[in-house]
């Protein structure tokens, strides 16, 4: 079974850049019947917090998914260390005592002879002799991995034929001086033991890939499928991090964007598929083909998605805005004919609590014509009022006045509401009731 999985570090909010490879994975799992693995990549401990933890299940729960297993890297430290041993023993992890100004000296001197800056393995030349007189100063080894100098190759999910050479790589720092493992050796280990089929993450990591292959090998594993997909920027073309705090997803979710909507730009935006609002999980799931995603970055614009979510609230049946609209203290018995009558002039469903407080007012309004006003009040029809009772009431208005067009209507809609602007007032005239409606046209706060 198709096993995929998202690993992020709990070491600050996920961001809008995040959304990506975990929908893409989820979505990837849900069109071929797999499972989604979350798996906290928590290592760095100094780093990684409990309330970062917290916060990527449920930023991951608000975009829809559920992951179907979950792990994390700080409880596997035995597997890690049996793996690391296990490399020892084969001769592909072996120790270095180079300090870190050591290295950077090193690496100027190859730069300035034309060289490439790549570890020269002068680790594996030391003698047990020597290496024990640097452990007799204090010096610790950190523990890098043996490449093979050789090309490797694998069919990418995105990218089609793909091919590392990694005899231009340093031999990557599996494990530093004091013990602590580095990303590397922990996720092909955790990759290795839970089955994970497909590996979908950032184009950032196609080198990694190469090394990683190499390690999954002298383990003795199955390699799994890679895909690397392009990776979202601002609308500038800056490139998206954690310190980008409103393009975190709680940020979005706290500025009232639907989670369809963000869905909908972080994973079709640089897609060959049209950026449109796409609600559900497996629609959107059927939409995405891995193989069509562009191999140009992909601008994520904010204005874009105010677009988006504004046509989801549009279609938003009232069944879904109910628990919100009691939120924003809108009665129960009210609230149906209150959100159908609002719900196209909202960008986002916070915004219908500004609406109530023009139907349950006090609302100040605007008379610019008291005769016009006057012959509103002696038209206005007595209650119950209904969907018809606008047009009735403005028909007997049009004859009584003349009026008509934006000579008839804008004069209502300033004194009712207020505003030049909102909601269709046929929708609005039965909520806001004929007392209030006879009080707004007499000029008074009601």
């Amino acid at each position: 079974m198709t096993l995929v999985r998202f690993a992020p570090s709990p070491t600050g909010y996920l961001h809008i850049g995040n959304a990506r490879p975990a929908l893409l994975n989820a979505l990837y799992a849900r069109r071929h019947g797999g499972r989604f693995l979350l798996r906290l990549d928590d290592t760095d401990a100094a780093r990684s917090t409990e309330e970062f933890a917290r916060a990527i299940a449920e930023d991951l729960a608000w975009l829809g998914i559920a992951p179907d297993l979950f792990a994390r890297q700080s409880d596997r430290k035995a597997e890690h260390d049996a793996a690391a041993a296990q490399l020892k023993a084969a001769g592909r992890l072996y120790p270095c005592y180079e300090t870190p100004e050591e290295l950077d000296r090193r690496r100027k001197r190859q730069l300035g002879r034309g060289q490439p800056p790549i570890y020269d393995r002068a680790a594996l030349r030391l003698s047990p002799e020597e290496r024990a007189t640097l452990e007799a100063e204090g010096r610790r080894p950190h523990w890098r991995f043996l490449l093979d100098a050789r090309t490797v190759s694998w069919e990418d999910l995105v990218r089609g034929p793909a091919h590392v050479d990694c005899a231009s790589l340093s031999d990557p720092v599996l494990i530093r001086a004091d013990g602590t493992y580095l990303y590397t050796l922990p996720s092909v280990v955790d990759d290795k033991d839970f089955g994970v089929t497909h590996i979908i993450r950032g184009e950032d990591h196609v080198t990694n890939t190469g090394v990683q292959v190499q390690i999954f090998e002298a383990l003795g594993a199955a390699v799994p499928i890679f895909g690397h997909h392009n990776l979202l920027t601002t609308a500038d073309g800056e490139g998206l991090s954690k310190r980008l705090g409103h393009l975190s997803l709680r940020g979005l979710r706290d500025a009232g964007f639907e989670p369809g909507a963000v869905r909908s730009l972080a994973v079709l935006t640089g897609s060959a598929e049209a950026v449109r609002a796409v609600d559900g999980l497996d629609e959107l799931a059927s939409l995405v083909d891995l193989s069509e995603i562009s191999r140009a970055p992909a601008r994520f614009d904010e204005a874009e998605l105010d677009g988006l979510n504004a046509r989801l609230v549009h279609a938003m049946p009232y069944a879904e805005a109910a628990g919100r609209l009691r939120a924003l203290g809108v009665p129960d018995a009210q609230a149906e004919a209150f959100w159908l009558a609002v719900r196209a002039n909202l960008t986002r469903v916070a915004q219908a609590g500004e609406w109530w407080k023009v139907v349950s007012g006090p609302v100040t309004p605007r008379i610019e014509d008291e005769a016009f006003t006057a012959a509103a009040r002696a038209s206005l029809p007595p209650e119950p009022f209904d969907g018809q009772t606008w047009k009735t009431w403005t028909g007997e208005i049009k004859a009584a006045t003349g009026a008509k067009g934006k000579a008839l209507f804008m004069p209502l809609r300033l004194a009712l509401t207020g505003l030049e602007h909102g909601p269709d007032l046929a929708g609005l005239l039965p909520l806001i009731g004929r007392e209030k409606a006879l009080a707004r046209l007499s000029g008074l706060e009601a």
